[in-house]
C-alpha cells in the first residue's frame, strides 16, 4: 500500500485534513464501539501516518517531527482516538528503524505503509532457545493493536535490567478485549498476548537504542533524537487537537454567563501557548538543536496547559456539556486520558530537566 503523500505529492499535514473529515463523521461510533472504523484506519494509513518514519533499507526516509505534529493536531480536532492511532503508527515505525537491515527489509518488504503497534512497557519474558528467542507474555494498553500488521513488544532479557524489542507479525499474537476506559475509547488499546512465539535475531533490537537515539551518521535524521527528545511533543499533539476541537464546539454555542468571556480568553490563550511550545519542541527534534530534557519539559507543560484549558471550558459549559454525545464532553474525557500518558508525566520529565540544569558533577 502506498501512502497518499507519495502517490499524489501531498504532504502528510495536507492529507490529514481529509482524514479529519472522515474521522469526525465516525468519532461518536468509535467512542461507542471502543475501536476505529476500518475506513478511518485505512485513511490514516493511506495518508502516510504509518509510513512517515519508515526506513526500509535503501528507501527514502524523510519524515519530520514538525509535519507529523501538525497532522496529529489536525486529526485530533476531529477525533482524538484517530489521531492517537496515527501517532502510534508513526512512532512505532520510527522505533522499528532500529531493527537490523534484514528485519527492516522483512517488515517493509511490500512498501513503507505498514501499521505497527508497540508494547512499550516491558512485560513477559524472553529466553534464548538455540539461534532464536522464545517470547511469552501479555502486554497491556497496546494502542492500535486491533489494526496493526506488526507489533513491537518489549521484554526483559537476561538477569539484569536489559530489555529488547521483538518484532512480531499479526498472525503470531492474540488480542484480549480489555480496553474499557473513560477516554480515548476508540484507540482499541487492548492487550496483546504471545504464547511461545519464536523470534529470529534480525527482528530484535535493544531497547536502549531507542532511548539513546542513533549515532550513525548515515541514519535518517528522525532516528537521531533519543526517545525523550522526539516522542513527548507528539503525544501532546493529540490532546492539543482534542482541546481545540472542544473549544470550537463550545465557542459555536455562544455560552452565556459571567464566566464565558474569561473562559474563552484564558483557554484559547493557553491552547495557543501550548501549540507554540510543541512547535518549538518538534523543531528541536528535527534540527537536533536544544536538549532532549527541554523538549520533554515543553511537552508536559504544554499538556498541562491543554488540560487546564479544557477543564475550564467544561466547567463554564455547565451541565449540558456533561451529556453524551456533546463534543466537549468527549474532548474533556479524551484530553484527561491522553495527558495521563507516561510520556507526559510531570514528575519524571521535571527530574530530567532538573538534571540538565543542575548536573550531578557540578
Amino acid at each position: 500500500m502506498t501512502g497518499l503523500g507519495t502517490a499524489a505529492g501531498t504532504s502528510l499535514a495536507a492529507a490529514a485534513t481529509g482524514v479529519a473529515a472522515l474521522a469526525a463523521d465516525h468519532a461518536p461510533a468509535a467512542d461507542r464501539d471502543r475501536r476505529l472504523r476500518p475506513e478511518v484506519v485505512a485513511a490514516l494509513v493511506g495518508a502516510g501516518f504509518a509510513g512517515h518514519f519508515a526506513s526500509p533499507p535503501g528507501g527514502p526516509a524523510r519524515g519530520t517531527f514538525t509535519e507529523l505534529l501538525r497532522a496529529l493536531v489536525t486529526v485530533g480536532e476531529a477525533c482524538a482516538s484517530a489521531s492517537w492511532c496515527g501517532l502510534i503508527f508513526a512512532t512505532s515505525a520510527r522505533m522499528a528503524g532500529f531493527l537490523p537491515a534484514a528485519g527492516r527489509a522483512e517488515l517493509w518488504r511490500d512498501g513503507p505503509d505498514v501499521p505497527i503497534a508497540t508494547g512499550l512497557t516491558p512485560a513477559g519474558r524472553a529466553e534464548r532457545v538455540g539461534d532464536r528467542w522464545r517470547v511469552d507474555g501479555e502486554w497491556r494498553f497496546v494502542s492500535a493493536v486491533e489494526f496493526a500488521e506488526w507489533a513491537l513488544v518489549r521484554a526483559p532479557v537476561g538477569s539484569g535490567s536489559d530489555s529488547c524489542f521483538f518484532a512480531v507479525p499479526r498472525r503470531r499474537w492474540t488480542v484480549r478485549d480489555t480496553w474499557f476506559t473513560v477516554g480515548m475509547r476508540g484507540t482499541g488499546s487492548n492487550s496483546l498476548r504471545l504464547d511461545g512465539v519464536t523470534v529470529p535475531d534480525h527482528l530484535v533490537f535493544p531497547a536502549e537504542a531507542v532511548f539513546r537515539g542513533s549515532d550513525d551518521p548515515g541514519a535518517p535524521a528522525f532516528l537521531r533524537p533519543p526517545l525523550l527528545g522526539g516522542h513527548p511533543p507528539l503525544f501532546a499533539a493529540t490532546a492539543l487537537g482534542a482541546a481545540r476541537g472542544g473549544l470550537r464546539s463550545w465557542t459555536a454555542k455562544r455560552p452565556a454567563g459571567a464566566s464565558a468571556a474569561p473562559a474563552l480568553a484564558r483557554s484559547s490563550g493557553e491552547l495557543d501557548a501550548a501549540g507554540m511550545l510543541l512547535e518549538r519542541a518538534a523543531a528541536a527534534a528535527d534540527s537536533g538543536d536544544g536538549p532532549a530534557a527541554r523538549t520533554a519539559r515543553d511537552s508536559f507543560v504544554a499538556a498541562e496547559l491543554v488540560l487546564g484549558a479544557v477543564e475550564r471550558l467544561f466547567r463554564a459549559a455547565g451541565t449540558r456539556a456533561q451529556a453524551a454525545p456533546d463534543p466537549l464532553e468527549r474532548a474533556w474525557r479524551d484530553v484527561h486520558a491522553a495527558t495521563s500518558h507516561a510520556a507526559l508525566g510531570a514528575e519524571r520529565n521535571s527530574e530530567h530537566y532538573a538534571r540538565h540544569v543542575w548536573p550531578a558533577d557540578q
